[in-house]
């Protein structure tokens, strides 16, 4: 039980290794880093300055771009983090079509660490991504008054959200028909950061996208961000945030596994 539990995870190294040598020739790192920044650039200039007096109510004081920088960055992350579901969408797809799979099911590897890999390999560069957007946002200005526990908690808990992504996004590009559909289908979840408190507090939304914004999970995963690093009330969002990783990961875990086994008997 031990030795196969080890070589499942010698495997999953190897394969997570491998998906980091083809990120040198095809950097999608470079995607996950542009994308959030446009966009942290974009609303903090252009938008800051009248999204920032609207913001009473959000827990910060309001006012101006300065202090819509620091209300939008955690949102950003999200964005970021989001965003990660298109690379082992895309990974896993090329595998898929290029026939590298049938092969792996020749040699004697564990079947879970050929996807396990590409989750380990896309979370890693995932989250150097979102370390360097973090980063960028230090240098335009954002200051936050955690400490290094708080700090640590945001790493955290970007990581355990980036991880369920990274479960779907391997789900996405097992269940895709080709690379270009495997890279459509993760434009809804990236989309839903935009729609929750990230960017603007969910008050100031009409009825009936308010309700949406304050159930759908970039609302709690956001906000939980934000208390972490400005102290701001957590409430049940924690434990949503706990809850909503759990169950994404879980879903895309079995949903990969499932249909991984039933492509293996129908090549």
């Amino acid at each position: 039980m031990m030795n196969a539990l080890l070589y499942t995870v010698t495997d999953a190294l190897t394969m997570s290794r491998r998906n980091l040598v083809h990120a040198l020739r095809y950097p999608l790192i470079a995607y996950l880093i542009a994308l959030p920044v446009v966009f942290l650039l974009l609303f903090v200039y252009v938008l800051g300055g009248t999204l920032g007096a609207g913001l009473p109510g959000a827990g910060l004081p309001a006012g101006g771009t300065a202090s819509y920088l620091q209300y939008v960055v955690p949102g950003v992350l999200l964005l970021s983090v989001a965003g990660g579901a298109t690379g082992p969408a895309i990974s896993v797809s090329q595998d898929m079509t290029e026939g590298i799979i049938a092969r792996f099911r020749t040699m004697n590897i564990s079947r879970s660490a050929v996807l396990g890999g590409h989750v380990i390999g896309n979370l890693i560069q995932l989250m150097l991504a979102t370390i360097v957007v973090i980063g960028i946002a230090v240098l335009i200005g954002f200051r936050a008054p955690a400490n290094v526990w708080g700090w640590l908690g945001t790493v955290g808990v970007l990581t355990l959200i980036a991880f369920a992504m990274c479960w779907l996004g391997v789900a996405f590009g097992v269940y895709a028909r080709g690379v270009e559909s495997a890279s459509n289908l993760p434009m809804p979840i990236m989309i839903l950061p935009l729609l929750g408190s990230g960017f603007v507090p969910t008050d100031s939304m009409p009825a009936w996208l308010q309700w949406f914004a304050e159930w759908q999970p970039f609302t709690p995963f956001t906000e939980t961000v934000r208390s972490l690093l400005f102290g701001t009330p957590m409430e049940m969002n924690g434990w949503l945030t706990l809850a909503w990783c759990a169950g994404i990961a879980i879903v895309g875990w079995v949903w990969a596994r499932y249909l991984y086994e039933r492509k293996s008997v129908r090549p």
